[in-house]
């Protein structure tokens, strides 16, 4: 498995198509390019991609929401990828590059619908700081991890 990390988006590149399509698979979710709306309004983000044979497999995303303060956004492993420990390489990938970026606080959401998602957050030092009700209805919990 080889990792790469990107500070910078070209939505024509095959990494990123590629691991668009796997943000589709993994959410049920059409294609769009939502990601690269969101990040082109943030100053600073990160893109960490776990790819097999230069295929994405995984991948994980996040930004600088506040000064010292790294939001750890979207993430995602095929299924057929899953436990092999990848998406536990690219949390701690990402919380390595926070810390050396200077970030003090790396905060998250989850869905209980996502349990293995909360359950690795909770394994990599994530605390659960609150839960709000989200525009669907759903409760979202909020972690946070501090440095």
């Amino acid at each position: 498995m080889e990792y790469k990390y990107f500070s910078s988006l070209d939505a024509k590149s095959d990494w990123y198509q590629s691991m668009c399509l796997l943000h589709s698979n993994v959410f049920n979710s059409p294609i769009s390019d939502s990601i690269g709306e969101e990040l082109s309004i943030r100053p600073k983000f990160l893109i960490l991609v776990a790819l097999d044979d230069d295929e994405v497999v995984g991948y994980k995303i996040g930004y600088q929401d506040r000064k010292t303060r790294f939001y750890s956004w979207l993430g995602g492993v095929y299924p057929e990828y899953r436990g092999r420990g990848i998406a536990s390489e690219l949390m701690v990938r990402q919380h390595e590059w926070c810390k050396s970026h200077g970030y003090t606080v790396i905060r998250t959401q989850t869905k209980n619908k996502w349990r293995s998602m909360l359950i690795l957050n909770l394994r990599h030092g994530f605390d659960i700081v609150g839960t709000y009700t989200d525009e669907k209805g759903e409760p979202k919990i909020i972690l946070e991890k501090r440095f």
